[in-house]
C-alpha cells in the first residue's frame, strides 16, 4: 500500500530511552514522524543504567553488581543491529549488564538516535486533551530542584518506561512490625552489607535464587523461600553443595525478636530479609480519563499488549513481563509507527474490545502453567503472529531452536550457565 509519509507525519513523544524507547524511536524516525523522547536520567540505557543504590535509594534501575543477562544474547538483539562479542570487552554469551548497556550506546550512535533524546527530564503528567484527542505533556528538569516545567501538545504517545522499578511486596503476617532489616532487590547491589548475616531471600524465581548464590560467600546462613511444596530442581545442586544454603516454603509469620517462621513449620531468627518478589506496573504521570487502567500486575485494556482501543495514539512498547525479546520489541514498535502514519489500520475500538476479552477467557480456560521452555516456545511463536500485522520477518527457526536449547541449558544447570 503506497503512502505519503509526509503527509501522515505525527509529532510523537516517546517516554524513557531504554530498549524500548530507542526502538521506539528508530522505528517512528524511519516511517517519517516527528520525535522527542524524555529520558528522566542522563544517560540511555533504561534498566541497564547501573546505578548504585542503597535502602532508601529512589533509582529506576534494579540491576545489581554481578549481574548477567539469563539468557544468551542472540536474544538481546534487534534484527538489523546484532550483538555480536566486541573484541575488549564482555564476550561472553551471557554478558554482564555492562555490554547490553554499550550495545544499546552503540545502536543509538549507529542510527543517530541521542540528538532526539532529551536528558534529565521527567515527565509528571500525560493526558488526553479533548476535544482535540491530542495529547498534553508536562515535563521537569532535572538538573536542578527548581527545575523549569514544560507543557507540549503531542499527536501520539508511546510508553516505554518498562515495569521493573516499582518494587512489589507479598503481605506477610508481621511484616509491618518486624524492626530489623527489610528490603527489596530492586535496590540490592553488592553481597558485603550481609556479611556475617542470616539472610532469609523470598523468592525463587530468577533473582532470588542468583542473589542468594551470591550472599553465600558472605552471610553467615542464607535461607530460600518459595512458594513450592517440594525443592525447585534449580536449587536442588546449590542447596546440596552449600551447607549453609537452605530452602524452605513460603514465610507464614515475621516475629518481632527477628523469628521467621515457615509454612513447612520450620523457622529461623533472621537479620535481614530480602524480597526478590517482582514489580508493579506503575505509570504515575498518565492520566487517560479511563481509557487505561493500572494496578499492581495489570494493565489495560491493551490490544495485542500495545494499543489503548479507545486512543490509539497512546501506546506501549514492553509491556509483556516473561521473556519479551528485543525483537518483539522492534515489531511493536514498527506497528505503532505504521499505524500512526495511516500505513496499517487498527480493528474498530469495539472490535479491539472484543478480541482483548476473548484473549482473557482463553487465558480462564487455560490448564495449568506449562514448563518454562514450553512458554517460552509458545511466545516466540506469538512473536511471529504479531510480525506479520507489520511485515517484521520471523524469528529463524535455527535461531528458535538455539535459543530455547540455551535457555534450557541454563535453567537446568543453574550454577553454571554463567560461564558460557
Amino acid at each position: 500500500m503506497a503512502f505519503d509519509s509526509l503527509q501522515s507525519s505525527k509529532h510523537v513523544c516517546v517516554v524513557g530511552a531504554g530498549p524500548s524507547g530507542l526502538i521506539s524511536a528508530r522505528e517512528l524516525l524511519k516511517e517519517g514522524h516527528s520525535v522527542v523522547v524524555l529520558e528522566q536520567n542522563h544517560d540511555l540505557g533504561g534498566q541497564w543504567l547501573y546505578q548504585d543504590a542503597d535502602a532508601t535509594a529512589t533509582v529506576h534501575s534494579s540491576v545489581f553488581a554481578s549481574l548477567r543477562i539469563n539468557a544468551p544474547r542472540m536474544y538481546m538483539e534487534f534484527s538489523d543491529f546484532m550483538f555480536t562479542p566486541v573484541e575488549g570487552r564482555d564476550t561472553r554469551n551471557y554478558p554482564g549488564h555492562r555490554e547490553l548497556f554499550l550495545y544499546l550506546k552503540d545502536f543509538a550512535r549507529c542510527f543517530e538516535l541521542t540528538e532526539f533524546i532529551r536528558f534529565n527530564t521527567e515527565v509528571i503528567h500525560v493526558g488526553l486533551a479533548t476535544p482535540t484527542q491530542k495529547w498534553i505533556v508536562r515535563s521537569r528538569d532535572r538538573r536542578t530542584d527548581d527545575g523549569q516545567f514544560m507543557e507540549e501538545i503531542f499527536d501520539a504517545v508511546v510508553v516505554a518506561t518498562g515495569h521493573y522499578s516499582v518494587p512489589w511486596l507479598p503481605k506477610i503476617k508481621g511484616m509491618e512490625e518486624w524492626k530489623r532489616k527489610q528490603l527489596h532487590s530492586h535496590v540490592y547491589r553488592v553481597p558485603e552489607p550481609f556479611q556475617d548475616e542470616v539472610v532469609v531471600v523470598v523468592g525463587g524465581s530468577i533473582s532470588g535464587p542468583e542473589i542468594a548464590l551470591e550472599l553465600v560467600h558472605v552471610a553467615k546462613e542464607v535461607h530460600i523461600s518459595t512458594k513450592n511444596v517440594e525443592i525447585p530442581e534449580k536449587l536442588v545442586k546449590p542447596v546440596a553443595k552449600y551447607e549453609h544454603l537452605h530452602w524452605h516454603q513460603e514465610i507464614e509469620l515475621i516475629c518481632e525478636d527477628g523469628t521467621v517462621v515457615f509454612a513447612d513449620g520450620s523457622s529461623v531468627v533472621a537479620d535481614s530479609i530480602l524480597y526478590c518478589t517482582g514489580y508493579s506496573y506503575s505509570f504515575p504521570f498518565l492520566d487517560t480519563k479511563g481509557i487505561i487502567h493500572v494496578d499492581e500486575k495489570k494493565i489495560g485494556p491493551l490490544y495485542e499488549y500495545t494499543f489503548a482501543p479507545l486512543s490509539p495514539s497512546l501506546s506501549f512498547v514492553g509491556i509483556p513481563n516473561m521473556f519479551a525479546t528485543c525483537r518483539f520489541l522492534e515489531s511493536q514498535a514498527r506497528r505503532i509507527a505504521q499505524v500512526l502514519s495511516g500505513k496499517r489500520k487498527l480493528p474498530s475500538a469495539d472490535n479491539m474490545m472484543k478480541a482483548i476479552e476473548e484473549v482473557q477467557r482463553l487465558k480462564e480456560l487455560e490448564e495449568p502453567p506449562k514448563n518454562v521452555i514450553q512458554v517460552i516456545a509458545e511466545l516466540l511463536e506469538y512473536y511471529d503472529r504479531y510480525g506479520d500485522q507489520c511485515d517484521f520477518p520471523h524469528l529463524e527457526d535455527w535461531r528458535k531452536e538455539n535459543i530455547l536449547r540455551q535457555l534450557e541449558n541454563g535453567i537446568n544447570n543453574f550454577e553454571t550457565f554463567r560461564d558460557e
